[in-house]
């Protein structure tokens, strides 16, 4: 029987490894070192930090699986993910850790090779505005934007690919040029 349970938690393991290497998010961070020089380390180690967690806390509800990985992309890789894909990635955690609770390996088996065949390789790059260009360099507290291109079997698209839609059809996009700053405080002020 221990084998059992022992081939079901590197199923779990795996699948893991395959919902995080999967995710966007994660990919960008350590493809452009937002973790150090040891973003792949920590890409890594986040599996198994992941999956300790799962272990440690068995009764987890979905709020709390989004917070951990949440947290430990803004820890370890200086990155918040806003893009819609952290609940995502963290219900098929969930439900892997189901499939393994109740020892059911083809599940784990299928879901972790459903994950990885929809993998897309994701890249950004900066990219400069004409306000960039006349602002200082040295402003520490601007943000950097931005653009995504995602591939899936050879095929590229732009954003990231497999990722749900804003569930609100009348959420607005607020742009760089519509954020108004209090000169005397730097920050921006609510309108």
């Amino acid at each position: 029987m221990a084998g059992a349970a022992e081939d079901a938690r590197a199923l779990f393991r795996a699948g893991v490894c395959a919902a995080l290497e999967a995710w966007p998010a994660l990919q960008i961070a350590v493809e452009n070192g937002f973790g150090g020089v040891h973003s792949q380390e920590k890409a890594k180690w986040l599996g198994g930090a992941v999956e300790d967690y799962f272990m440690r806390n068995a009764d987890l509800e979905l709020d709390e699986v989004e917070d951990f990985p949440g947290e430990l992309l803004t820890n370890e890789f200086d990155t918040i993910v806003e893009d819609g894909s952290l609940p995502q990635v963290s219900q098929q955690l969930q439900t892997m850790f189901h499939h393994f609770q109740r020892g059911d390996g083809a599940a784990l088996r299928e879901m972790a090779s459903r994950i990885t065949q929809r993998k897309c390789k994701v890249t950004a790059t900066a990219l400069k505005t004409a306000r960039e260009t006349d602002e200082d360099e040295d402003d520490v507290d601007s943000v950097e934007e931005m653009e995504v291109t995602a591939t899936n079997d050879g095929a590229a698209t732009d954003g990231v690919c497999s990722q749900p839609e804003p569930s609100d059809p009348d959420a607005q996009t607020i742009k760089e040029e519509d954020i108004i700053v209090d000169l005397w405080t730097g920050y921006p002020i609510s309108t």
